[in-house]
Formats: structure tokens, sequence, C-alpha cells
């Protein structure tokens, strides 16, 4: 029952060969690696008239034109310095990656921890902006807005565990419809201004004189609270295996489309903004006043309204191409559950992908789906990350002085000091926000990443099989049984469970299921180095399954039994001292043991083996 919903929801099973064929293309790849970066520009003018609109009055529209400038400034500046990471790191991971090759492994756990906890937030704050696009333009849903964002986290998960070539489709139409109609209100509102005369007035009340003067620091509170329209800019660059070849000209193509559509909407709306006097209201978003006052309640009115919410909701597919790649990364490496680094089903990392679903939804829960609550924890670890990486980068041009190293260090080198900057500005100014909780978080999960990395290299001392400790030679009872080992990896576990099943039979032959091409042939070399005495058979699995490979193969002439003969299959199973260790393994040997059961001439023997903490 569980398979046939699956089945309904996510589609079926993709064989590893066909990874290929589920890469973005440009089309595709703009839309859903971008769509953060564009969605941004939604809000990001909004919070520039919170911080400016109750000091400065009717001057808030003429400094929030020139904190606009400042950011389309950074904007450009990072996509510069994001086209070198692309050059140079085309296995993707973008800050993380950076971070860790070239200042080490603290400032890289710093970034991907950063990263991480910036994609949570992608996709709450996101939805929640989606959901405020929709209350707008329906205020009776007001009341809702928590269940129709936990609505739609659920349905987007359920979109990207259908693998990447499915949610391209079906993510990516929204953007551009979105961009499409932004491009037509842009125009509209600066035609029916200059050429028809046209004087708007402002939908809310605000009061027209000034109760302060700019100062240094409220312009930097209002260029902090508008550089969320910067976040989602290192997307491209953190998933470019996510593109077909030539990956990295693929990237760096969609970054600059990516930024020819930032600095086109952005400025457009912080230009129509000063020229019809939007004002932040809880209940009707900046968008939605600029377009009232530009189409009235026409259709094109309903039109910018559904597809603000789609693109909105649309950027957190951002983060969910990127995180889950992230962390098959950080799993790679031992620094997160090695289970992100397994593909599922449909080709993409699904266990990603759902932590990120249920992440996101508590968050949503705990700030009651409250954009301004959630903006301040925001953008402080993404201009980490942003600083991060570009120190990184300028690390590696000096170290390694390549021709033309001086103009990168110089780019590199600027972005680095900006982005530094613009975390401070942003650390100070959102601190009581909210931004402490990130700056409390990404310690903890530096922490938490290198003691997980400190238990697998436990593991891995523990298991290691030196050349020297050879299999007991032992006299098996019977030689008329069938023994069959499962081996991941030759290590002391499958050396005990060898020497256990040489008390059953001499019959025994090791089984390898292949769905790392790499790992395979690392065991096979191993296999002949350590001249293991018995058989390695070894299968191809394109769907990534263990069972059928195995089943097969028991039933198969090639295999010594008979038809209705017993089969005694071995397996390691790891015994955990610690029981939050248990996250830490997939505990594939337990799903196979519940899978055999189902079989009756076969006999399932776990033999334990023992981690010591």
């Amino acid at each position: 029952m569980l398979s046939k919903i699956r089945k309904l929801l996510i589609g079926e099973s993709l064989s590893s060969d066909q990874l290929t064929a589920e890469k973005f293309n440009v089309f595709w790849g703009l839309p859903i690696l971008s769509s953060d970066a564009i969605s941004s520009v939604a809000y990001a003018g909004e919070e520039i008239l919170i911080v400016l609109i109750p000091v400065l009055g009717m001057l808030s529209y003429k400094y929030m034109f020139y904190a606009a400038l400042c950011i389309v400034f950074l904007l450009f500046l990072l996509v510069f310095s994001y086209r070198q990471t692309i050059d140079n790191y085309p296995c993707g991971g973008g800050s993380y990656i950076v971070a860790h090759d070239n200042l080490g492994t603290i400032p890289g756990l710093v970034a991907g921890a950063s990263l991480s906890i910036d994609y949570i937030l992608t996709v709450a704050v996101s939805v929640s902006a989606g959901t405020a696009a929709i209350y707008s333009a329906v205020p009776s849903l007001y009341a809702h807005k928590v269940a129709i964002s936990v609505a739609i986290i659920i349905l987007m998960t359920i979109g990207n565990l259908r693998g990447i070539k499915d949610s391209s489709r079906l993510f990516g139409v929204p953007t551009y419809l979105f961009i499409v109609s932004i491009i037509i209100m842009i125009v509209t509102g600066i035609i029916r201004h200059f050429l028809f005369g046209y004087n708007p007035q402002p939908l809310y009340p605000i009061q027209q004189k000034a109760i302060g003067d700019i100062t240094i620091f409220l312009f930097l509170r209002a260029f902090a609270s508008g550089c969320t329209a910067l976040t989602g800019v290192e997307a491209v660059s953190n998933g470019i295996p996510n593109f077909r070849e030539p990956s990295q000209k693929n990237a760096k193509v969609v970054l600059g489309l990516l930024a020819g559509v930032v600095l086109f909407i952005f400025g457009g709306l912080s230009y129509l903004a000063t020229i019809y006097h939007a004002v932040p209201n809880p209940e009707n978003t900046v968008i939605a006043q600029i377009a009232t006052q530009v189409f009235g309640t026409s259709f094109m009115y309903y039109v910018v309204q559904v597809t603000t919410a789609f693109i909105l909701i649309m950027a957190a597919n951002t983060a969910y191409a990127d995180l889950p790649l992230l962390l098959s990364l950080l799993g790679r490496d031992g620094f997160v559950p090695r289970q992100f680094a397994k593909r599922g089903k449909r080709l993409s990392f699904s266990n990603g992908i759902i932590l990120l679903c249920i992440a996101s939804c508590a968050l949503i829960i705990a700030f009651g789906g409250d954009t301004h609550h959630l903006l301040p924890l925001y953008a402080v670890g993404v201009f980490i990350s942003f600083t991060l990486s570009q120190s990184g980068m300028f690390t590696k041009w000096i170290r390694e002085k390549t021709p033309g190293w001086k103009h990168k260090a110089i780019i590199n080198g600027m972005g680095a000091l900006v982005t530094f900057v613009t975390v401070i500005i942003i650390g100070i100014t959102k601190f009581k926000h909210g931004a402490w909780i990130v700056c409390v978080l990404i310690p903890i999960f530096v922490f938490i990443m290198l003691r997980i990395k400190r238990h697998y290299i436990k593991i891995a001392e523990q298991l290691k099989l030196p050349l020297n400790i050879r299999p007991k030679n032992l006299e098996p009872a019977d030689d008329k049984q069938h023994v069959i080992i499962l081996v991941n990896s030759l290590n002391k576990s499958f050396l005990k469970c060898l020497n256990y099943s040489k008390n059953l039979s001499k019959n025994i032959v090791a089984f390898h299921v292949s769905v790392d091409s790499d790992a395979t042939e690392k065991l096979k070399k191993k296999w002949e180095e350590y001249d293991v005495g018995i058989p390695l058979v070894v299968r191809q699995s394109p769907y990534r399954d263990v069972i059928d490979p195995l089943l097969e193969f028991i039933d198969s002439e090639e295999h010594a039994s008979k038809p209705g003969e017993t089969v005694t299959v071995v397996i390691s199973q790891f015994v955990i001292t610690k029981w939050w260790h248990n996250i830490l393994h997939n505990q594939t040997s337990l799903f196979i043991k519940n899978m055999l059961y189902k079989r009756r001439n076969i006999v399932v023997v776990s033999v334990p083996y023992i981690i010591e903490e």
C-alpha cells in the first residue's frame, strides 16, 4: 500500500543512468536556481521602507533609492566573484567547498552551517511572503496563514521528491510568469506617470513631516534590511552539478541572466515605490499597492498578485535544489549523517529534501508565518557565507598566483571586504530583532558536525583491516549449506562474518551490490590485495536497490544452491553504545533482514560488531 502511494506521489524509480537527463539546461536552470534571488526583490524594498518611513516620512523614498543603488553595486560585485568560483570549483558546494579548501576545516563548516541555516530560512521566508501575497488579495485568509504555508511546503516537498527534471518543469514556469508580469507593471507604471501625467496618491496615510533626520546608522539599517535582495545569488555556484554539460558554462550564463533580471526588477520596483509612495502595511504588500495604483482592480492586478505569490513560493525551490546537494557533500566528508549523500528513488537527495521540509515547517509554526519576524534571521547567515567564500577565493589567488591572479584577487578581496562590513552592519542592526539566534546556532551546528566527524573517524579506525590479520583457518561443521556474506567494504566486521561463516560451510561467497562504481573498484582492489580466499560476486544496481539483485543471484543458476534449498545470508550489524549514534548510520541491515524474512528458503544471521566510543 505504501509503495503504491509513493509511486502515485513521486513516480516510478529512475535508474542511475538517467541522471544526466535529469539535469537542468539554461532555460530551466534560471528559474529554479535563481528564483530565490529574483523573488527577494518582492520584499526587499518593503524592508527598506519599514526602517525609513517611521523616521523620515516622505523623505524615505529618496534615501530608499540610494540604498537600492548600493545594493545593486554589491550585487554585481558578488556576481563577478561567483563567476570565478564557478570556474574553479565545478563540483558545486559554493562557500563550503571554497572555505574548506582555502581557509581550513572550521571556516568551511561555518560556511556550511551558515548556508544550511540560510536555505532553511529561504523556504520559511519565501513561503511566508508568498502566503502574504495571497492574503493581500484575499484578506479573509489572513487567519489561516500558518496552515496555508505548511501545506505549500508539503506540496513543494512532494514535487521535489519527484526529481530535478519534473520539479524544474513544475516550478520553473511561474518564475517566468512573474518576470514578465513585473516587467509589464514597471513599464506601464513609468509610462502612465511620465507620458499620461498620472499623479498617484498613497493608499495609506503617511507622515508628511519627518520626525528625525537621516543618519549614517539609519541608512545602514535600511541598507542591511534591503540586502535580503541578494539572498540566493550564491545558489548558482552551489548547484553547478545540477546543470547539463558544459555545466560551468551553463552556470555562468544563468548567473549573468540572474544579474540582469534582478537589476531591472529591483531597480524598477524601487523606482516605482518612490513614484507611487507605497507604504508598508501588514495586510497589503508594497507590490500589491503599486499594482493597485498602476492597474486598478483589473485583470493585470490579479496577475501580478498571483505571480508574485508564485515566485515567492518558488524561491523556496532554490533551497530544495541546493541544500540537499550541500548536505550530500557534507555527508561525503563525514560531517553530517552519510545517508544525506545517497540519492533516492528519483535520483534526488531525498533525505535532504525531507529534512528541509521538516525544519522549515517548524520555523513557520514557531514564528507564526510572519515574514518580518523571520527576515532578521535571514541575511546574517547569507553574508557570513558570502564573506567566507570571497575570503577563500582571495586566499587561493594569493597562494597560487596563477595567470591573471592580481585582478581576480582584487575582485574577491573587494567582495570579502564589502560583505564582511555588511555582516557587521546586519549583525549590529538586526541582533536584538532575532539575528542573535543565528549567531548562536552556527557554532552549535559546527560543534555537532565536528562530533559527527569524530564518530566516523573512530569507526573507521576500529574497522580498518590490516593485511597481517588473516581469517581463521577452521574446519566447517557442514559443507552442504550455502552461505552468502553481504559485503559493502572490506573491514573487521566483514572478517568477523567470514570467521563465523567458516563454522557453517565451505560453500561461502561474498556478495556486493554496486551503487557507486568508485567504491566498488576500491573494494575489488583491496579484495585482491588481502587475498580473502572466497569468491566476490558483484552486481550492479541501477535503481540503487540491494534486495532485488541479491534475490536474483540466489535464484539464478550461477548460485550453487538448488531450488528450495536453504540459503544462509550473513549480515554484519553495528552495535552502537550511544543511542544518538544510530542516527548517523542508515540501518540498512535491519531493512534487508525484514525483507529477507519473507522468503521461506532464506535464513538471515546477524553478526554483531560492537563500536566502542
